[in-house]
C-alpha cells in the first residue's frame, strides 16, 4: 500500500504556480488545492484585492481548520495532494507545527521579473505583498524542523525544461513522475479558486508550461529598495535549488 503524500509547494505572486497546479492536476491520482489560506488572508488583513469579498464569503477564514484539511484525508480517494501555497498568506499568527506534517518544496522566481508583472495589477506592493521574505522563513522553519534541505525549483529553469525538472521535484518529494503532468486540457478547473476568472485568463489557454521567454524587465526606482530585499531572500532559496 503507497503511503499518502501531502505537498505544499510554497511560491509568491506572478510565478508559474498555477501552470504548476495544471502539471499536478493532471496526474490521476493527485488532488489540487487552490490557495487554501487565501481566504484567511484577506480576512486578516484586510487587503483590497480584486473580489476579495468573494474569496473571504467561498473560502474558509479561521486557519485552524484550514489545517486540519490539510493535513487530514486527501479528498476523492487520492494518494497525493498537492498544495498551492502562497507563502505570504501564511501570517505569522498561524502556527507552524502542521509544517512537519507535510512535504514541503518552494518555487522561486527572479525577483526583477516578479516585480515587472505584479506592478501591472498593482502598482505599490510592499515587500510582504511579494512573498520572498516569508519563503526564507518557511524554508528556514522546515529544514530546521525536518534537518533535510527543502526541494526548491525556479521557475526559469522550469520553463526552459519542464520535463527534466519535474522529474526531479517528483524524485525529491518521493513520487513517480507521470508524463500526464507535461500537458493538459485548456480551460478552468473546479478547483480553481473563485478568483481564476480575473486572474487566470492566460492559464486558461494553455495546455503545457509555456516557453521561457527573457523579459528586459526594469524595476521602478520607488521600488529599488523593496527589489535589493527580494534579491537577496532570491539569491539565498536559489543556491538550494534542483539541478
Amino acid at each position: 500500500m503507497l503511503q499518502p503524500v501531502r505537498i505544499a509547494m510554497w511560491s509568491g505572486p506572478r510565478n508559474i504556480s498555477t501552470a504548476m497546479m495544471r502539471a499536478w492536476g493532471n496526474r490521476a491520482d493527485t488532488f489540487v488545492v487552490d490557495e487554501p489560506f487565501y481566504a484567511y488572508y484577506l480576512s486578516a488583513t484586510g487587503k483590497k484585492h480584486p473580489v476579495a469579498d468573494v474569496v473571504i464569503a467561498s473560502g474558509e477564514t479561521d486557519w485552524r481548520k484550514i489545517i486540519a484539511q490539510l493535513t487530514g484525508p486527501i479528498p476523492n480517494g487520492k494518494r497525493i495532494f498537492f498544495q498551492k501555497q502562497m507563502a505570504h498568506h501564511l501570517l505569522p499568527d498561524v502556527d507552524r507545527e502542521w509544517l512537519s506534517g507535510v512535504t514541503n518544496c518552494f518555487l522561486i522566481r527572479d525577483p526583477r521579473e516578479v516585480i515587472a508583472s505584479y506592478v501591472k495589477k498593482r502598482e505599490d506592493p510592499v515587500l510582504q505583498d511579494l512573498g520572498f521574505m516569508q519563503q526564507v522563513e518557511i524554508f528556514d522553519f522546515v529544514r530546521t524542523r525536518v534537518k533535510a534541505t527543502p526541494p526548491v525549483l525556479d521557475a526559469k529553469e522550469v520553463l526552459e525544461n519542464p520535463g527534466r525538472m519535474l522529474r526531479l521535484l517528483c524524485e525529491a518529494v518521493g513520487v513517480e513522475f507521470s508524463e500526464s503532468m507535461l500537458l493538459w486540457p485548456p480551460g478552468m478547473r473546479e478547483t480553481d479558486g473563485v478568483w481564476a476568472k480575473h486572474w487566470y485568463g492566460e492559464v486558461a489557454k494553455t495546455t503545457s508550461f509555456q516557453p521561457y521567454r527573457p523579459r528586459q524587465a526594469e524595476v521602478p526606482d520607488r521600488l529599488r529598495e523593496i527589489y535589493e530585499r527580494c534579491r537577496e531572500c532570491y539569491e539565498r532559496l536559489h543556491e538550494y535549488r534542483l539541478r
